[in-house]
């Protein structure tokens, strides 16, 4: 994924997937790749990094008719 990609992230609370982000940098952590994520609705930057297994491109909503 690319900076300004447009993702969902995985909550660790539920594991449940929340919307509303975008990649704001990809990072080396630890010898791997890591993402800092950016909230689009204020643009802030998240104070933790997420794997990429925590995150996926953003899904369309369903049921929509113009989806």
């Amino acid at each position: 994924m690319e900076p300004g990609a447009k993702v969902e992230v995985r909550s660790n609370f539920d594991r449940s997937w929340a919307r509303g982000f975008e990649v704001a940098e990809v990072i080396e952590e630890s010898g791997e790749i890591a993402y800092r994520i950016r909230r689009r609705s204020d643009g802030q930057i998240l104070p933790v990094t997420f794997k990429e297994d925590d995150l996926r491109e953003e899904r369309r909503s369903r049921g929509m008719w113009w989806y």
